[in-house]
């Protein structure tokens, strides 16, 4: 989960920029030749290889993602919940009917945000982590739901508060947004120890209340 609107807080003097051209470019020479379509192996390096693919869409983002980019070129574990000072997490843009999307009343930060969370041991990938925490949260039935990319929508770097219920201190999250669609499915129990609540909102407001992401879920899911 995130803490603002935007998810994550960007931390400009964790974001340096000498020599970011340098280390995108090596580290997408290196693992280009590897990323297909079908990146579900968490143990081959899932998220690098994601970032990686998403730079390459998104090449202007590469100075706010430098220093993660570059802890994993190094080899981080970053999966593990444990892992500090940075680990991955995850979010799910659910749209419905293209015309509103799924949001939640997170309990620790207050604030509405798209579901998500952690990874777990269990988790085959990323976008399988996404599609649990969806479920988990909001009681959707996936039976009515379809991912609409296997690629991630949005990857987001920024610093969370300290969490002194879970033994946590401030840190960073490495945040990777999956887009899902859904004509039909409705909010069911909700995971009650994370969110305070589950609705649908349309998308103009969800944007306004959550970021740009959100217009890149219906870019994907149009």
């Amino acid at each position: 989960m995130g803490l603002v609107p935007n998810r994550l807080l960007p931390d400009p003097e964790h974001h340096p920029t000498a020599p970011l051209a340098t280390v995108v470019q090596a580290v997408f020479d290196r693992y280009a030749a590897g990323i297909s379509s079908d990146t579900h192996c968490l143990a081959c390096g899932d998220e690098r290889r994601l970032l990686t693919a998403y730079l390459g869409s998104y090449p202007h983002e590469a100075t706010s993602l430098s220093v993660p980019l570059q802890m994993l070129n190094e080899g981080a574990e970053v999966t593990s919940r444990s892992h500090l000072p940075l680990h991955v997490t995850v979010g799910a843009l659910l749209v419905r009917g293209g015309a509103e999307v799924l949001l939640v009343d997170h309990l620790a930060y207050g604030i509405l945000l798209q579901p998500g969370g952690h990874l777990e041991p269990t988790d085959a990938s990323l976008i399988d982590a996404a599609t649990r925490e969806l479920a988990e949260e909001t009681g959707v039935d996936l039976t009515d739901v379809a991912s609409t990319s296997h690629l991630p929508v949005y990857v987001e770097y920024g610093k969370v508060p300290a969490r002194p219920d879970k033994g946590e201190p401030e840190h960073f999250h490495l945040d990777f947004g999956y887009c899902f669609a859904t004509a039909c499915a409705q909010v069911g129990s909700i995971q009650e120890s994370e969110v305070a609540g589950a609705a649908w909102y349309p998308l103009g407001e969800a944007e306004r209340l959550v970021g740009h992401r959100i217009a890149r879920s219906l870019r994907t899911s149009a």
